[in-house]
């Protein structure tokens, strides 16, 4: 097929994602190296938002590529009941690479059903109902998941299923409350969700979840003491913490998981995305000693066909050890260390970037109307005018590909780019920013 006909055929058959289906007009996309992707005419587009914030170690990697054949030739699928290999030997680097607590691991297809999974072991496990999970954050968008998300996509699957509470997470730049210091700040919000427990019923709820670190709705990072405090509000009452790391883990936050920043340890850990960095889908629920034990006696009621694909698992051990022998994770605080700059540069030179957030090569741009009252761009959940697809298309236009999320523009490239590189990619980012002012 050639381009047109490849394009063509997209929007005639398929139906995309999170878009009206009217008018769209995808890059049909030829081949892709590294950082960089190229259409059939031969344009080179970078990568920076890793496509969903997944694709961490870029386009052709070898070492993932050559597992998934070597697999391949053996037998592409064999069903959960069997042991094979590559499950084995996946499931054991998963917690190796967790906390000491953390004894097994149940695999899913991706990160929807990892966290609709994770509830469900909660549930299974302390006998309550009640699930909490936050305004500002998005789990997936099966049933599950989409009761646990709390930003609009969530809207669809209302009115939702009973037991799911909601509670705001501290939003330090958008909430502008007069604390003398992040710890105050924490302990403001911590005490306000005790207290929503202590409401509910603490003997009621399961589990609290919450992605460690808010991804797409803003690169929100908690306030020094906040996740130790929840850890506290849950061990004090028996609800299992629930850290989703679908798109914070596996090095992107310069961490091999972004808990370990604050240090704390989940009773279970939903993930995905970069355990394969999408060669092949893959997620999956890592859970405590406690809960393993507990289901050597209690029956586990969770199951999925592709649970431990052969040929996803043989990708997770190639991506695991390509983490490892390439030093990942010393790129990412090094090539971190240059956004974080650039960023900041952005922000003190721009009066349309209110705030930006930085951690690893996890990164968000918030724009603003006002810098003095911090007024969105655009309203939440109300970008009727398609100002931040205007913004994106201008960025497109300079081969700078990514995403944003309400007023946000997101900042996530591979874990393998270069501080050159990054550079050279955020010069568009700057250009595009100045545009941005003149309308103000």
């Amino acid at each position: 097929m050639n381009a047109t006909e490849i394009k063509t055929n997209h929007t005639k058959y398929n139906l995309q994602s999170w878009s009206k289906q009217g008018g769209l007009n995808p890059i049909p996309v030829e081949r892709g190296e590294g950082i960089y992707f190229w259409d059939y005419d031969g344009n080179r587009y970078t990568d920076m938002s890793s496509q969903l914030v997944n694709l961490n170690v870029g386009f052709g990697c070898r070492p993932i590529i050559d597992a998934i054949k070597e697999q391949a030739e053996k037998f592409c699928f064999v069903g959960p009941s069997y042991a094979c290999e590559s499950r084995s030997k996946l499931a054991e680097m998963v917690v190796d690479l967790m906390p000491d607590n953390i004894a097994k691991v149940f695999f899913t297809n991706g990160g929807a059903d990892a966290n609709e999974n994770a509830i469900k072991m909660a549930r299974m496990y302390t006998g309550r109902k009640k699930v909490f999970s936050r305004y500002r954050s998005y789990h997936g968008s099966t049933f599950g998941a989409g009761n646990l998300t709390g930003e609009p996509r969530r809207y669809p699957l209302e009115p939702g299923i009973p037991g799911f509470v909601k509670f705001f997470d501290p939003y330090m730049y958008r909430d502008n409350l007069p604390f003398a210091s992040e710890k105050e700040y924490s302990e403001y919000y911590v005490n306000k969700l005790r207290e929503q427990v202590i409401y509910e019923g603490p003997d009621t709820v399961a589990a609290i979840v919450m992605e460690t670190i808010t991804g797409s709705n803003g690169i929100i990072i908690p306030p020094e003491g906040y996740l130790a405090g929840v850890r506290k509000i849950c061990d004090e009452f028996g609800i299992m913490m629930i850290c989703d790391e679908v798109m914070a883990g596996f090095g992107r936050t310069g961490k091999m998981f972004a808990f370990e920043n604050f240090g704390v340890k989940p009773d279970i850990v939903s993930f995905a995305k970069g355990v394969t960095c999408g060669y092949v889908q893959l997620g999956g629920v890592a859970v405590s000693k406690k809960i393993a034990d507990y289901f050597d006696d209690n029956v586990l009621q969770c199951g999925l066909t592709y649970s431990g694909h052969p040929l996803a698992c043989a990708a997770g051990v190639a991506c695991l050890n390509y983490y490892k022998d390439s030093n990942i994770l010393d790129n990412v605080n090094k090539s971190g260390k240059v956004l974080g700059e650039i960023l900041e540069e952005l922000k003190a030179k721009h009066k349309c970037v209110g705030d930006v957030r930085y951690i690893g090569l996890f990164s968000a741009i918030e724009l603003v109307k006002d810098k003095e009252t911090r007024e969105p761009l655009v309203p939440y959940g109300g970008d009727k005018l398609g100002v931040m697809g205007g913004i994106i298309g201008k960025l497109k236009a300079k081969k700078f590909m990514t995403y944003s999320h309400e007023n946000m523009i997101l900042v996530c490239p591979p874990l393998i780019i270069t501080p050159e590189q990054l550079r050279e990619e955020m010069v568009k980012v700057d250009e595009v920013l100045a545009e941005v002012d003149a309308t103000l």
